[in-house]
């Protein structure tokens, strides 16, 4: 990564590659830490927080040099993440990342998220009271930029890929949850914590906007919803739809 981000002109792309999903999705905390400057959580949004990870590394190490980077596009496909960036040269670009750089509180008790760009002591949380974890320092800037993924989907049109259907779908996905919220809830979990039947990702959604509120699926888990709803109005339209 250093010898790649030294040897770009500026606005050049550097696309990157992850296969070591263990560390970075919190099974070897430790390993994470020595290869990405970061702590990990083994969450059930654990190969989002890979990715920012990943960011937040390159952050990190451009800022060395005086180079900014811009997120263009980012995913999660089977046993590896991939991130592209852009870089741009200046000192005052490596600063404005440097405060993209933050932590993501996680409360495991009642499933409680939120970010922070400060450091911090031990935290409880704000719904529950239960001590609260964290991972970080990671990326809390955007991954996709839409304008660049319009760009993908007119290139996957017009050129036959075997796999061209595929990626459009993956694009057409990163699209819709490109000006989502960080993070982002795993249907099942919410209902698990709550004790209620598994429901249709579809329903879920539909109530989610039918109450005025931001939802879009992820390509990071086929029954993940990244929406601006808090947690308590979330748990209350999902115990109404299990009693409809």
């Amino acid at each position: 990564m250093d010898s790649s981000l030294r040897a770009l002109r500026n606005n050049g792309l550097l696309a990157l590659t992850a296969t070591d999903l263990a560390p970075l999705c919190g099974v070897h905390v430790k390993a994470c830490l020595r290869k990405y400057g970061g702590k990990p959580l083994r969450t059930e949004y654990c190969h989002e927080l890979a990715i920012r990870l990943l960011a937040g590394n390159v952050a990190a190490q451009a800022a060395k040099y005086d180079i900014g980077i811009h997120g263009l596009f980012g995913h999660s496909t089977e046993h590896y993440i991939r991130l592209y960036t852009k870089i741009s040269y200046g000192a005052k670009k490596a600063d404005e990342n440097i405060k993209q750089l933050g932590f993501i509180l996680n409360c495991f008790n009642c499933l409680h998220r939120e970010t922070s760009h400060q450091p911090f002591g031990n935290l409880l949380c704000p719904e529950c009271g239960s001590k609260i974890d964290w991972a970080g320092p990671l990326w809390l800037g955007n991954l996709f930029d839409s304008a660049f993924i319009d760009l993908m989907i007119k290139e996957n049109q017009s050129v036959a890929f075997k796999s061209s259907a595929r990626i459009s779908k993956l694009l057409q996905q990163t699209k819709e949850e490109a000006s989502g919220p960080i993070t982002y809830y795993v249907v099942d979990k919410l209902t698990g914590k709550l004790g209620l039947p598994s429901l249709s990702i579809q329903s879920f959604t539909n109530a989610l906007h039918a109450n005025g509120f931001q939802a879009t699926p992820t390509h990071f888990n086929s029954r993940g919803v990244r929406t601006n709803t808090p947690l308590k109005i979330m748990q209350e339209i999902l115990k109404g739809l299990a009693a409809a």
